[in-house]
């Protein structure tokens, strides 16, 4: 099948545009992004004023007449893609298909599924949805996206292995349209050669706002070698700093850990001065700033965050990696146009 113009994609839970940029880069484009927040609103809007940015709960979204909505004929939209939050929900088995899913927002997103038939469905979520309740969770999704007409797949992919300096770990789920199962092959990206680290990266980055240390927490830190962390600290300060939490089991390596310049980062959380996921910078003694997230991220320099500074930490932190998206995307685009 081959497609003159460019394949067309809308977004749910597009948030600050990580995955959005990513496919917009593989080659997509974008019909429409649906978000909650204001300030990722304002961002993709900032970014790219021609998108159409939807500011919407898609809880009520979901309900209207989405071909109507979009300009669209049933099954002419080529990809929709989206990561909806991932909230615990049981199955019975009671097989009920979507009514099973109801009250969550992988339902609402399985209702755009429903309505607008696209061609393609890209969904991206934690890593935990695999091993979730079990992997019932997952099963049912899976069950569920079967059921409304689609030939589905998932994978973990890592970022670090798709020119992202960052280890951060994504179950992404592909579903093709049965009636295209012949048409469409997919085969997701194959790793990268490059494998950046963050000397890679952190290199000449513009100024821009971050969170700060407490004096006390400084002192602390100062004292946690580069790829170190509470282990590295006197037994009496770790005891101090980590309070009840040093009685607990597991590694906690995650507390007062400082990344190296000659390693990948750890996964960026919404906050990078959380006490059980510390991303202190590996040189200076403090937290990432915004636009050294946004670095890790892959976001490019000129993409700007609209917003507060824990609103900025927070949009880029659940974004998926740009350069992620744009891998996963390009192989969606060579399936599209039958270059398999």
């Amino acid at each position: 099948m081959n497609v003159v113009n460019k394949p067309k994609v809308i977004e749910l839970f597009a948030g600050a545009g990580g995955l959005a940029l990513g496919l917009k880069k593989a080659g997509f484009d974008t019909v429409a992004l649906i978000e909650i927040d204001s300030d990722s609103c304002e961002t993709l809007k900032r970014n790219n004023p021609k998108w159409k940015v939807f500011k919407e709960d898609i809880v009520e979204f979901a309900q209207k007449d989405l071909p109507k909505e979009f300009n669209l004929s049933i099954g002419e939209l080529d990809l929709l893609s989206g990561g909806y939050p991932c909230q615990a929900f049981s199955y019975a088995g009671e097989k009920r298909g979507l009514e099973d899913a109801r009250g969550t927002l992988f339902y609402d997103y399985a209702l755009f599924l429903k309505k607008l038939k696209p061609k393609m469905f890209l969904a991206e979520n934690v890593r935990g949805l695999v091993s979730h309740d079990g992997g019932k969770t997952l099963q049912t999704m899976l069950d569920v996206f079967e059921t409304e007409g689609y030939k589905v797949e998932y994978k973990v992919l890592n970022s670090w292995d798709y020119s992202v300096p960052q280890k951060r770990e994504r179950i992404f789920i592909i579903g093709i349209r049965n009636d295209l199962n012949d048409k469409i092959k997919f085969n997701y990206p194959t790793p990268h050669n490059y494998k950046p680290v963050l000397k890679d990266v952190l290199i000449d980055v513009p100024d821009s706002p971050g969170q700060k240390y407490s004096e006390n927490k400084k002192k602390v830190m100062e004292m946690v070698p580069p790829g170190g962390c509470w282990v590295d600290l006197p037994d009496e300060i770790a005891r101090d700093y980590m309070k009840t939490t040093y009685f607990m089991g597991g590694g906690r390596r995650g507390i007062a850990r400082r990344m190296s310049m000659d390693e990948p980062s750890l996964t960026l959380t919404t906050s990078p001065a959380m006490k059980q996921t510390e991303r202190c910078h590996p040189i200076e003694t403090r937290p990432f700033t915004t636009r050294e997230y946004a670095r890790i991220q892959t976001f490019p320099d000129e993409w700007e965050f609209v917003g507060k500074v824990g609103s900025i930490y927070k949009q880029i932190g659940n974004a998926v990696p740009v350069n992620l998206a744009k891998a996963v995307g390009e192989e969606i685009v060579k399936s599209l146009r039958g270059d398999k």
